[in-house]
């Protein structure tokens, strides 16, 4: 059955009839990044106004696949187990040249986390639960059918004027986030742009409804018999939705290429059959740019608004979920004065970090896929015919290296014996306790956490203390009997010591509130 895209309600806002005092946070776009914002910040006691000029969720699938760091957001927004029913949880890929499998990988090989690698979800179903938590939270107020018309700023406050079917409005605000998309109209009301690379190729997205009996897996196909000489990727989601991307070459005409004529036949010979339906067609361009600031003094600017990549690797609704589980609680932070504004510089340090990395990774998966004529394309080509008969080339195959969390370039004390996977800028692995999970138990707070010891009681910070089991000895303490970490409010690891030591760890509770 077709997605029942429902209307949400439109309320004529209290601006058109008397002005409204200042808010804390207006968020501009109601896509699964701007609600997923407002929800973060009311975890922290921010209550904020969305602003969306539409009033459905996206149309199409759009993002579908969610890595398991997404999934622990999400679920610390209160729709992580909702998500994770509904979709398709995966963590093979298997990757093909022509008919023969070259390479495959196991995403998430061990036991004992919470959530899986990765979910195949549709994207307006997430944007649906989001929306849903958002109207049931009294910190969030969800405007719909609410469009920004113009932006300004001073050292004191920004402000934005509204277009409502109704009339015109205007509201002030501490902080404007700007999670708008790629096109972001609050970028271009500002006069930003992106630097980076646009890629000379398109892509088809064709999301069609079958009924069929395939592996939970993600597969891509370099050449295929199918479609000669280009790549295709296959996902399957729920519903019995499949997505199928085809590469197209960048001399085809992005509109002719829609039409059902054109696109169906194509379908046809990746599937074998034509008992289909489809049910959503896109065509897109590679790109893989960024802001050069994410910060811009009282306007902040938080997923593809910020940041657009290649859609091969996951990169695009992963990376923007990053970017709100980083500024969260620093925004929240300054508001409430228990920071200064400084703290903020390290949302456009860390996550341009993350978004460089994001490039990175997508670029290099992009040249793999569409190598130019000359060098690229033969290495592509000698890297595909060796990796059948030779297994050290196949980890060589670049069909999207798929998303995972960034590691922030850290300063705090570190115990370098301690395992590498969670160290300072690392995200906290997440290990099984008796009555729960550990990411769960570490909530939205600094925290000191204690591991086969005492810890000192220390201003500012909660204490969690929790047994030593095979899986917390593997992933925090090594050959190690004790260590005490501190946590930030985003679940990153902020330092570590050996043994407690107060005043070292308040010294660095002090030194994070002040951003260095």
């Amino acid at each position: 059955m077709p997605y029942d895209y429902r209307p949400f309600e439109y309320t004529a806002p209290a601006g058109l009839t008397a002005p409204e005092p200042r808010h804390k946070v207006v968020i501009v776009g109601a896509g699964p990044i701007g609600v997923a914002m407002a929800l973060e910040l009311a975890n922290h006691g921010i209550p904020s106004v969305v602003l969306d000029d539409n009033n459905v969720v996206s149309v199409g699938s759009r993002a579908i696949c969610w890595s398991k760091r997404s999934l622990e957001i999400l679920d610390r927004l209160g729709v992580g187990d909702k998500s994770v029913e509904k979709g398709v949880t995966w963590k093979v890929g298997r990757t093909f040249h022509r008919d023969t499998e070259v390479f495959n990988f196991d995403l998430l090989p061990e036991a004992g986390h919470k959530m899986p690698a990765f979910v195949n979800l549709q994207q307006y179903y997430v944007e649906e639960y989001l929306v849903e938590a958002a109207l049931a939270n009294e910190m969030i107020d969800l405007r719909f059918k609410n469009k920004v018309v113009t932006v300004h700023q001073d050292a004191d406050e920004a402000r934005v004027d509204i277009e409502t079917p109704d009339g015109i409005y205007s509201l002030t605000c501490d902080y404007l986030i700007a999670c708008d998309g790629a096109r972001s109209p609050v970028r271009h009301m500002m006069g930003l742009d992106f630097d980076g690379e646009l890629f000379e190729e398109r892509f088809l997205i064709a999301d069609i409804e079958m009924t069929a009996d395939t592996p939970s897996e993600r597969w891509f196909w370099f050449e295929p018999t199918f479609h000669p000489g280009q790549s295709a990727l296959l996902h399957k989601q729920p519903d019995n939705i499949y997505r199928i991307d085809l590469q197209l070459g960048w001399d085809t005409d992005p509109e002719e290429e829609k039409q059902p004529e054109k696109v169906i036949p194509r379908i046809e010979k990746v599937v074998g059959h034509s008992d289909f339906r489809l049910d959503w067609v896109s065509v897109y361009t590679f790109q893989c740019r960024r802001l050069k600031n994410f910060v811009h003094d009282r306007v902040l600017f938080v997923g593809d608004s910020a940041h657009v990549v290649s859609p091969f690797g996951a990169r695009g609704g992963n990376g923007g979920l990053q970017d709100v589980d980083n500024l969260g609680w620093k925004l929240a932070a300054v508001l409430e004065g228990r920071a200064d504004r400084d703290l903020l510089a390290t949302y456009d340090t860390e996550r341009t970090y993350g978004s460089d990395e994001n490039i990175m990774n997508s670029t290099r998966s992009t040249r793999f896929m569409t190598p130019a004529d000359g060098a690229e394309r033969l290495f592509r080509d000698q890297v595909l015919a060796l990796a059948s008969k030779a297994p050290f080339a196949r980890s060589w195959v670049n069909s999207g290296r798929l998303s995972v969390p960034c590691v922030y370039p850290a300063n705090g004390p570190d115990a370098p014996s301690l395992p590498k996977g969670t160290r300072p800028g690392a995200v906290a692995a997440d290990a099984p306790l008796d009555n729960g999970w550990l990411l769960g138990a570490l909530g939205g707070k600094v925290t000191v956490l204690a591991l086969g010891c005492d810890a000192p009681q220390v201003d500012g910070a909660e204490v969690l203390s929790v047994p030593l089991t095979d899986t917390i000895r593997a992933r925090y303490l090594g050959e190690a009997s004790q260590a005490v970490y501190l946590i930030r409010p985003d679940q990153v690891v902020a330092a570590r010591w050996l043994s407690p030591d107060a005043n070292a760890i308040l010294r660095e509770i002090e030194t994070m509130w002040k951003g260095k």
